[in-house]
C-alpha cells in the first residue's frame, strides 16, 4: 500500500485507497464529465498526482473504472426495481426506461454509455456498454434459457437496447417522455424485437 500524502488519514489498505480515488472521480466527474485530470482527483485526495498514477496509469484508466463500478451499481439497483417481472417484454420495457428515467442523476454511467475509453469500437457499442447491457438481462428474473435465448441472442438484445437509450439520450423528445408515456412509446420498439427473437429461437 502506499501511504505518501491523503491528507493526514492514510488508507488501511489497497482497497480503502482504490476506493476513495474513485469516490474523488466521481465527485470530479459530477463537476466536470469526462474532462476531468488526474490532477482533480489528486488535489481532491490531498496527495500527488504520482500517488494516484501508482493505482491507475492514466486518466483514460480511472475514468473508465469509476463509470464501471458505477455501471455495476447501477445493474444491482435496476435488479432490484425490475425483481419478480418474469414476462420479458414487461421487464425489457420497464428496464430501458428505468434507465432513461435514472441516467440525468448518474454521469458515471452517462460515461459509460457515451465513450468508448480507448477501444476499438466505439460507445454505445463498445465492449464495456455491451457488457452493462447484457449483465441488466442476465439479472432480470426472466428465464432466458427456458425461452431459447442464449448469451448471442443477449448480447444482440443489449445492443438494440443500449441503441434505443442512445437515441433518447442524444433526443429526449420535445417535450421528453415520462412516465406511462414513455413506456407506452418504448413498447412499439421493445415489443416486436424481443417476440421475433423468441420465436427465431423456437424454429
Amino acid at each position: 500500500m502506499r501511504t505518501h500524502g491523503w491528507g493526514g488519514a492514510t488508507p488501511a489498505s489497497d482497497q480503502e485507497a482504490l476506493d476513495r480515488i474513485l469516490d474523488a472521480a466521481d465527485e470530479a466527474i459530477e463537476a466536470r464529465g469526462a474532462n476531468i485530470r488526474i490532477t482533480d482527483v489528486a488535489r481532491e485526495l490531498g496527495v500527488s498526482r504520482q500517488t494516484v498514477y501508482n493505482y491507475f496509469p492514466n486518466t483514460i484508466a480511472l475514468v473508465q473504472s469509476a463509470a464501471n463500478r458505477s455501471g455495476m451499481k447501477f445493474i444491482e439497483r435496476c435488479a432490484d426495481h425490475l425483481k419478480g417481472i418474469t414476462e420479458p417484454v414487461d421487464a425489457l420495457l420497464e428496464g430501458v426506461a428505468f434507465t432513461l428515467e435514472w441516467l440525468p442523476s448518474d454521469k458515471n454511467v452517462q460515461l459509460l454509455l457515451a465513450h468508448d475509453f480507448g477501444q476499438a469500437s466505439a460507445g454505445i457499442t463498445s465492449d464495456m456498454a455491451i457488457q452493462f447491457g447484457h449483465g441488466i438481462l442476465q439479472n432480470l428474473d426472466v428465464d432466458w434459457a427456458e425461452l431459447g435465448l442464449d448469451d448471442e441472442a443477449l448480447d444482440f438484445m443489449a445492443e438494440y437496447m443500449l441503441r434505443i437509450l442512445q437515441s433518447f439520450m442524444i433526443d429526449p423528445g420535445r417535450p421528453p417522455r415520462k412516465g406511462k408515456a414513455l413506456r407506452e412509446h418504448l413498447s412499439r420498439w421493445i415489443a416486436p424485437v424481443v417476440e421475433s427473437q423468441m420465436a427465431n429461437s423456437r424454429r
